[in-house]
């Protein structure tokens, strides 16, 4: 641990050059610039709408930011990790010429999409006003669930950043496996109203991320207090990613140039 924090110390510069220049690259030469950040998860969020009450004639309270916070939610868990996938390779000119801790680069990646989270959740707060959306001390429980969804976010990322570096078909695997995973955590329906139990519980608890964004509907728009035993079981499932994934790192990482 103290080596990871001594790393971060000497390298936060890069960190915010690399996060800077990746946030920057992903909109070069576009016209509508960071808009696509807020644009990608909206016009999301209008398909799933369309879908949800049109096609099945089924809806939630303040169901556009419901979709949305959903869409958040996930789309920052799911291009974190898919990226980290690959990231090493894609870096490759960096890595071979200089030494990096490797997990570095999960933490560009991890702040990169946590800037764009933050943008668009920053809309979700615009929005709240015009829908109505009751505001009570519940709120605060937005904070820690976004932290631990940061720091599960990041354990596995930092696992799938290390096996990918064997593996090349990892972000072919991993996107095949998100796709049944996105369907089963709720981001576009309510899981404790539209699934009976046991099924609903077991979906919400052995699923972090349908927990995590049930978590921050809860607390922005519902009013309701989370599961805080269940938080908390799944930050230290974070943590100990976090540990597991650095020491994994750190162990190999001097071979890492050889198989790219």
């Amino acid at each position: 641990m103290k080596k990871y924090i001594n790393d971060l110390k000497r390298y936060r510069k890069y960190l915010i050059y690399a996060t800077r220049a990746s946030l920057k690259s992903d909109v070069e030469g576009s016209y509508l610039n960071w808009l696509w950040w807020i644009l990608d998860p909206l016009m999301f969020m209008l398909v799933y709408s369309f879908i949800s009450l049109v096609v099945f004639g089924k809806s939630e309270p303040f169901f556009p930011i419901f979709i949305f916070s959903g869409l958040n939610v996930w789309n920052f868990f799911n291009k974190t990790v898919v990226r980290c996938s690959r990231i090493v390779k894609s870096y490759k000119s960096v890595v071979s010429r200089v030494y990096l801790p490797k997990y570095i680069l999960t933490i560009v990646c991890l702040l990169e999409n946590l800037f764009k989270m933050g943008v668009a959740f920053l809309l979700v707060f615009i929005m709240m006003p015009f829908y109505h959306v009751p505001i009570s001390l519940y709120i605060l429980n937005f904070i820690p669930v976004v932290i631990t969804l940061i720091v599960f976010t990041f354990g596995t990322a930092c696992i799938v950043l290390h096996i990918g570096v064997y593996i090349t078909d990892l972000s072919n695997v991993i996107n095949i496996v998100f796709r049944f995973i996105f369907y089963l955590s709720g981001v576009f329906y309510s899981i404790p109203k539209r699934v009976s139990e046991p099924y609903a519980g077991i979906l919400l608890h052995l699923n972090p991320i349908a927990f995590l964004i049930n978590g921050v509907r809860d607390s922005l728009l519902y009013c309701k207090p989370i599961e805080y035993w269940w938080l908390l079981l799944y930050f230290i499932l974070g943590c100990l990613l976090s540990y597991a994934g650095i020491k994994m790192i750190q162990k190999h990482e001097s071979s890492y140039v050889k198989v790219i």
